[in-house]
């Protein structure tokens, strides 16, 4: 080879190398905000249909996070505890939560530390803190855990997954679940060591093991966000008694049509 050449392979090689070694930096040092997007809105103006008490809960951490809840009879009813994903507020959700109305539940519904005004900013261990939170609030109004049903919407999943583990709850739902952060980061920047980048882990497949109480996940089969594959594994791996919904036309977030709304209902019911 000309030795011309071979310099201009040299100098590209180098070039290429420093790029992606700024990518990796850039990647490492930015991830959360890459992961965590709290002024992100598709909240188009749905009006709620539930009367919710805006409540403060506070966390060890001394951070006061927002939270909606609606009390319909806790001495008869399962409550909620809704986890949401990764991007915007809690009105981001109220198309949702409207349809609550229509079970026989309370719910509580907290908006992560960073999100909807809080303080804080978003990490795995603070979004974990945050939810222990919410059912120590939960029992102090005389819950206990058999009481409470666990709802992880998308990056909520990771959450749920570990604070539901080795624990009796009345049961779990996890709608588009990730088998981990570290895959789902993989399948979005495949030519990146993620698993060695990445902070917050979620690693849920490894969790989900340790979870005993009935559970529901739910799933599209069109999601481009978090792939089918990830929720179908969550199932298989999932310890019995375990329930299913996979829509063959839904993307990551799942319509709420009457087949969705009456499997949910129908676990719920399952549970009392």
């Amino acid at each position: 080879m000309d030795q011309k050449l071979k310099v201009f392979f040299l100098k590209l090689a180098i070039i290429i190398f420093i790029f992606y070694a700024l990518i990796l930096v850039t990647l490492y040092l930015f991830q959360r905000n890459l992961l965590y997007h709290p002024s992100e809105n598709n909240y188009y103006g749905d009006k709620l249909k539930v009367s919710v008490s805006k409540v403060k809960i506070k966390t060890e951490d001394n951070i006061e996070l927002l939270a909606w809840y609606h009390k319909k009879n806790t001495g008869n009813f399962k409550t909620i505890l809704f986890l949401h994903g990764n991007a915007g507020s809690l009105e981001n959700r109220i198309h949702k939560i409207n349809h609550f109305k229509d079970f026989d539940i309370n719910f509580l519904i907290i908006a992560w530390r960073g999100f909807s005004g809080n303080k804080g900013s978003p990490t795995e261990l603070g979004l974990y803190e945050d939810a222990k939170s919410a059912i120590i609030w939960l029992k102090n109004k005389g819950l206990k855990n058999q009481d409470i049903i666990l709802y992880g919407e998308s990056l909520g999943t990771g959450v749920v997954t570990e604070i539901a583990q080795n624990n009796n709850f009345a049961g779990i739902i996890l709608e588009s679940p990730f088998t981990s952060m570290i895959d789902a980061a993989k399948n979005k920047y495949p030519i990146f060591p993620i698993k060695y980048l990445l902070k917050d882990k979620y690693e849920s497949d490894k969790k989900i093991k340790n979870i005993n109480s009935p559970i529901l996940i739910m799933h599209g089969e069109v999601d481009k966000i978090v792939p089918f594959w990830m929720g179908k594994k969550m199932y298989n791996i999932a310890n019995k008694p375990k329930y299913s919904y996979f829509s063959k036309y839904d993307n990551h977030m799942m319509e709420y049509n009457e087949e969705l709304l009456e499997t949910v209902k129908k676990f719920i019911s399952s549970l009392n």
